[in-house]
C-alpha cells in the first residue's frame, strides 16, 4: 500500500509528486496519457517564473517530468475509473480500467480539465498554430493582429477583455442573439471599439496554410455564409473538469472538485489540485502551487494517522 497516489501528470500532479517524494512519501503518479496535460498544446509560455525567454509548453512540462523522475518518482500509465475510501480502515482504493486496484492512505486528484472544442474542420489541425483555448497563455502572440473569439459567457468576455490589450481587431462570434455574460463585462470589452460582433452565427471551418488564415461562418437565422480573414481563433466555450472517477460527495454543482484553501476536499485524505478544482484560474504557476500545497497537506494528514 502506498502512502500517496497522485492522479494526473500535468503541472499540478508533477509538482505534487516532487514535493511528496522530497517529503519522503512512498507515492506513485498515475497518468492516463502522457505527462504534460493541457500545457503541451501551448506553443510558447512566457509567464512562468524563472525563464527569461519564452519556453515551449511541452519543454516546460518535460522538464518537470524529468525533475520528478530524477528524484525517484514512479510514473505509471493507466486510466483511473474510480476512487473509493473504506469507511472502516480509512484506506483509499484506486481502481484502474486495466489492472488491479491500488491502495493508498491519501490521494491527490490532479487530472485537470479539458477545454471544450468545436467539432469543425481545422480546429485540431491548427491547435498551436493559431487556434488557442487560453487568452492569458497566448494573447501576447497576436499583438496588432486580427483574431476571432468564439463564446459569450463571463469567462469568454473576461478573456476577450485581456485580448483587447493586444489584438487590433476582434471578431466576437456567438451562436445566440445576445451574449450571456454580465453587462459590466460587455460594457468593458466594447468600450475600446475593437469588437465586431457576429451573433446567431456558428463556425463552419477554420483554414490556412501553415497557420490560421480564414474562418468560415454561417448565420443560423439567414443561412448566409461569411469568410473572415483572421490570424488566430480563440475558442472560449467552457471546459469540463475530469471528475468522472471521483465520488459525488466531493463534486460541486458546477462539476468541479470542492476544495478549501489547503486543497482538502470534503472527504478526508482526498485532495485536489489544478484545473480540476473549484476556483482554479487555470494558470500553470497556480496549478503548480496547488500541487505543492496538496502534497504538503497529504504529508500532514499522514502524520496525523500515526
Amino acid at each position: 500500500m502506498k502512502e500517496l497516489i497522485i492522479i494526473g501528470a500535468g503541472p499540478a500532479g508533477l509538482t505534487a509528486a516532487i514535493y511528496g517524494i522530497r517529503a519522503g512519501l512512498d507515492l506513485i503518479l498515475i497518468e492516463r496519457l502522457s505527462p504534460g496535460g493541457q500545457v503541451v498544446n501551448t506553443y510558447e509560455v512566457e509567464n512562468y517564473p524563472g525563464f527569461i525567454d519564452p519556453i515551449r509548453g511541452f519543454e516546460l512540462v518535460s522538464n518537470m517530468e524529468n525533475q520528478a523522475r530524477r528524484l525517484g518518482v514512479e510514473i505509471t500509465s493507466g486510466e483511473v475509473v474510480s476512487v473509493r475510501k473504506n469507511g472502516k480502515s480509512g484506506v483509499f482504493s484506486v481502481q484502474l480500467a486495466d489492472g488491479p486496484a491500488q491502495e493508498a492512505r491519501t490521494v491527490i486528484a490532479a487530472a485537470g480539465a479539458a477545454y471544450r472544442r468545436l467539432n469543425v474542420p481545422g480546429v485540431e489541425e491548427f491547435v498551436g498554430r493559431g487556434v488557442s483555448f487560453c487568452a492569458t497563455c497566448d494573447g501576447a502572440f497576436f499583438k496588432d493582429k486580427t483574431i476571432a473569439v468564439i463564446g459569450g459567457g463571463n469567462s469568454a468576455l473576461e478573456e476577450i477583455h485581456f485580448l483587447t490589450n493586444f489584438a487590433k481587431k476582434i471578431y466576437l462570434i456567438h451562436r445566440r442573439n445576445r451574449l450571456r455574460g454580465d453587462k459590466i463585462l460587455q460594457d468593458r470589452i466594447f468600450a475600446g471599439g475593437k469588437i465586431v460582433q457576429y451573433m446567431d452565427s456558428v463556425v463552419e471551418s477554420i483554414s490556412g496554410n501553415k497557420s490560421v488564415e480564414k474562418l468560415n461562418l454561417k448565420n443560423l437565422k439567414t443561412g448566409e455564409e461569411t469568410i473572415l480573414d483572421v490570424n488566430g481563433v480563440f475558442i472560449l466555450i467552457g471546459f469540463d473538469a475530469n471528475i468522472s472517477f471521483l465520488p459525488e460527495e466531493v463534486i460541486s454543482e458546477e462539476r468541479e472538485v470542492i476544495v478549501d484553501m489547503n486543497m482538502r476536499t470534503p472527504l478526508p485524505g482526498l485532495f485536489a489540485a489544478g484545473d480540476i478544482r473549484t476556483g482554479s484560474k487555470r494558470q500553470i504557476v497556480m496549478a503548480a502551487a496547488d500541487g505543492a500545497t496538496a502534497a504538503m497537506e497529504a504529508y500532514e494528514y499522514i502524520l496525523g494517522l500515526t
